[in-house]
């Protein structure tokens, strides 16, 4: 296997289009001044099967791994049910989900012999990690962290997992002792509580764990909703006019397209602070196309705004509706897709309890002794 100090990866992170915070290198680097131990370089992230996948989830994140998929990286990618249940949800939906979750990821190009594909909650030692890394996090830095500070103003009573919850996502990364995670900027600050409690477990039992480096696709600007575009187009939003699904049908793409909040200026420009919904409208095109904003005015000079709309949505149909076909053909085969999850998670669990034995030699907890009737 190829070892490498986890400062590195400058040139693969700019080979992908994604950026490392430069606390994060900075950190890093003195961290490993002093610590010369080789890790595997191996990547980690996840996503919830909540809601439906929209294209901000697709270009924000999973495009980005399948290219570090045919890349030939160490890539582990978790359905993260776990996090799921952190706020009040259906069981029935959730398991649907998870699902169809697993058949966007396969029909977007995740590779199950390239990849590690697999279920949060069949891997138990991501709660038992949790609880020692809790061990270890005072409840002030939890109460800074900006997601639950969000989500929590519109509740009345908080859930214990809502407040923890970054702790179960830095057990995620540790239990594989990832040294890369992709993520959205919302989600920087849990990697550097992530990267505290690296360094914490490592200062009090011993070297075990790589910092993580936070690396953020640096191409993508977040996509908003298409009623709303001051606000990112987001799974939980009510209206489902405000994102476009993976899995619409082509004349629900053109319909959500045709009512996107615009302006009344005609011509077609980019100005993300003066002309928000139309900028939103370009970006999406440039991330369909690659084309630059600039480039996608100049093609379209000629079109109102009326008109570009029918014209995106004409682009939007040709990029989504083959995914939309696969994901469907998946969903017709649950078997399959369960039997991918099993043995994802068998790999995921070879990997976890190897670092996991090592965790629990330190901690102080030992092997256990079966007895023969036990083992």
């Amino acid at each position: 296997m190829f070892y490498r100090i986890v400062t590195i990866n400058i040139s693969f992170c700019n080979q992908l289009k994604i950026i490392p915070r430069r606390r994060n290198v900075e950190l890093i680097k003195r961290y490993c001044a002093t610590n010369k131990i080789l890790y595997p370089k191996t990547i980690f992230s996840g996503i919830q099967p909540t809601g439906s996948v929209h294209i901000g989830n697709y270009f924000g994140a999973i495009e980005n791994w399948v290219k570090l998929q045919e890349n030939g990286e160490n890539v582990i990618w978790s359905i993260v049910d776990m996090h799921a249940i952190t706020l009040q949800h259906n069981s029935t939906e959730l398991k649907e989900n998870i699902l169809k979750l697993t058949a966007v990821l396969l029909a977007c190009g995740i590779d199950p012999n390239k990849s590690i594909l697999f279920q949060q909650s069949s891997v138990s030692m991501h709660a038992e990690l949790s609880w020692i890394l809790a061990c270890l996090t005072t409840m002030p830095r939890l109460a800074h962290q900006p997601q639950y500070k969000e989500k929590s103003q519109t509740l009345k009573d908080v859930p214990l997992g809502l407040y923890i919850y970054p702790i179960l996502q830095t057990a995620d990364i540790l239990l594989y002792k990832a040294t890369h995670v992709p993520v959205g900027e919302d989600q920087v600050q849990h990697i550097q509580l992530a990267e505290h409690l690296a360094q914490k477990f490592n200062t009090t039992y011993g070297e075990t764990f790589p910092m993580p480096i936070a690396v953020i696709n640096k191409d993508f600007g977040r996509i908003k909703s298409l009623r709303d575009p001051l606000q990112k187009m987001s799974k939980s939003e009510s209206d489902t006019k405000s994102r476009l699904n993976l899995t619409d049908e082509p004349a629900v793409l053109l319909n959500k397209i045709k009512k996107a909040v615009t302006d009344f200026t005609s011509v077609v420009s980019y100005d993300p602070e003066n002309r928000p919904g139309v900028s939103n409208l370009v970006s999406i095109h440039s991330m369909i196309t690659g084309m630059s904003p600039e480039e996608i005015c100049k093609e379209v000079k000629h079109l109102n705004t009326g008109q570009y709309k029918l014209f995106l949505a004409d682009i939007l149909i040709d990029k989504l509706n083959p995914i939309r076909e696969k994901i469907q053909l998946y969903m017709n085969q649950p078997k399959y897709l369960q039997k991918v999850l099993h043995e994802g998670t068998q790999k995921a669990k070879d990997i976890a309890f190897k670092n996991w034995l090592e965790v629990k030699d330190k901690v102080g907890y030992g092997t256990p002794i079966f007895s023969n009737n036990q083992q």
